[in-house]
């Protein structure tokens, strides 16, 4: 039997450009000694390029230069599915919507540049109210930009996993979506409750 089963596969690319946007914090994935090293950052998409900043006192800032390889997971919403969900007789599984993107990355040495990426990522995540605009004369901002590094990630592979219930019967795959939108829309708010 194949792995992953097709029809957990999400070839379509507008779909994973849609979970990029939509979800902009990526997990990134270097190695260095065999050890890998992991970070969370929001990445803005560019044609076929991902736009990123990171702290220079981050280990893995050195490792985001000079044509250096890196695994990035882009996550979408994710839940349990019980088989109460179902109209039909089912074990339980776990839904979730995930990109993963393979590329190279390029450091940007450009102060200017790095100065207009954080404004233009900042217009972005504030999008649709644009309730905040980053002043480029921001003397916070202006002071900042010796410590952070500016990249580029050329994206050399995509692969899309949606695990949503396709292989079931419509009435199925429809419950477990419902379902999908509910449990995120309460746990986060449960989540949060609990720790904050």
């Amino acid at each position: 039997m194949k792995y992953p089963p097709q029809h957990h596969q999400e070839n379509n690319k507008a779909h994973l450009i849609d979970v990029i946007k939509t979800y902009p914090l990526a997990t990134i994935i270097s190695v260095a000694n065999n050890q890998p090293l992991i970070t969370h950052l929001p990445l803005i998409l560019d044609n076929e390029k991902l736009i990123g900043h990171i702290d220079i006192y981050n280990p893995q800032a050195e490792l985001l230069k000079n044509d250096n390889e890196v695994t990035l997971i882009f996550s979408g919403p994710n839940c349990y599915i019980s088989p109460s969900v179902y109209n039909t007789t089912q074990l339980p599984t776990w839904n979730y919507i995930k990109v993963h993107v393979k590329g190279k990355v390029k450091a940007i040495e450009s102060k200017a540049a790095l100065k207009q990426s954080l404004i233009a990522m900042t217009e972005f995540l504030e999008a649709p109210n644009h309730n905040y605009i980053l002043d480029s004369e921001n003397p916070r901002l202006n002071r900042n930009l010796d410590y952070i590094k500016m990249f580029e990630i050329t994206i050399t592979d995509w692969e899309g996993k949606f695990k949503l219930s396709q292989d079931k019967k419509p009435s199925d795959t429809e419950a477990a979506r419902e379902h999908l939108i509910k449990t995120n829309q309460e746990s986060i708010k449960q989540f949060l409750d609990t720790i904050f």
